[in-house]
């Protein structure tokens, strides 16, 4: 199953969207950070709902190509991230097979949605 991801920063603080099976969640006011760290709690959240679905197949799809690179150990990740990764690392997966990829911003159906939502 393909679950996109996203991550932003507003004035008002972190906010991620995830977007599986053509259901998305949108998580809002998640205090202060940086966009990075807004692109992690997304990728987090994409593998809390990967695992709470039973997905055995997952693939999460995002364009934060820094974030994914770390998530996937083959970029340094810069210290004021680490406890993403470590979070990452120590949380319960999806069953089986579990890939994290690119794709560009205009692929990427979580930041539509966020996007979209903001236009309400």
């Amino acid at each position: 199953m393909k679950l996109f991801f996203d991550g932003g920063l507003r004035p008002g603080g972190m906010e991620l969207a995830v977007v599986a099976g053509g259901h998305a969640t949108i998580l809002r006011d998640l205090g202060p950070g940086t966009s990075m760290d807004a692109e992690w709690l997304a990728l987090i959240q994409a593998v809390r709902i990967a695992h709470a679905r039973g997905v055995t197949d997952a693939v999460l799809l995002g364009d934060a190509a820094a974030v994914i690179a770390q998530a996937n150990g083959v970029q340094r990740i810069p210290a004021s991230c680490t406890h993403h990764r470590q979070a990452f690392l120590a949380m319960d997966k999806p069953a089986g097979r579990l890939r994290i990829r690119y794709i560009k911003r205009t692929q990427n159906l979580a930041g539509i949605a966020l996007s979209r939502s903001h236009q309400r």
